[in-house]
């Protein structure tokens, strides 16, 4: 196992751990971040995320992840988040592929790739299933996910 793999490995029982700071640890400072949730995250938005959507959990998350590959520059992993939806209190079983560019020895980008249509199903039920599909409902789950970070970052400064 190269040093990659095991910092993937690292990043992943972190998260399984809710440990949101050593998840952080394994990241650039010029970490970018990108999924069909949040779309691009940069630098410190990226580990605010984590800490949100652990906080947001409760506890109540279970992350499973397996087929880590990496070489110097890239690597990849496959993961299973399952969790209850905080809006609808809905089950979600995600199945997510990520991709990995390292710099320095950590994590410059990160990139999960997820069916947001399936997804939306889980987390919306019909209306997921009616509206997911489409564009402008996928834009609605981009813009509440970050008005999510905006509300929670304005609350942890507000401290």
């Amino acid at each position: 196992m190269n040093a990659n793999e095991k910092t993937i490995i690292k990043f992943y029982t972190a998260f399984a751990n809710a440990d949101a700071s050593t998840m952080c640890e394994c990241y650039h400072s010029k970490i970018e971040f990108r999924d069909p949730a949040f779309g691009l995250l940069k630098e410190n938005d990226v580990c605010q995320m984590w800490k949100m959507l652990l906080e947001k959990s409760k506890g109540n998350i279970k992350i499973e992840f397996s087929d880590i590959k990496a070489d110097e520059y890239v690597g990849s992993a496959q993961w299973i988040a399952t969790y209850n939806f905080s809006k609808t209190n809905r089950k979600v079983v995600n199945v997510i592929r990520a991709q990995f560019q390292f710099k320095d020895g950590l994590i410059k980008k990160h990139t999960d790739n997820f069916d947001i249509w399936k997804w939306s199903k889980q987390a919306f039920g019909i209306t997921g299933y009616l509206l997911g599909w489409t564009g402008f409902f996928q834009q609605k789950i981009q813009q509440q996910a970050l008005l999510s970070l905006k509300k929670y970052k304005e609350s942890k400064n507000a401290n």
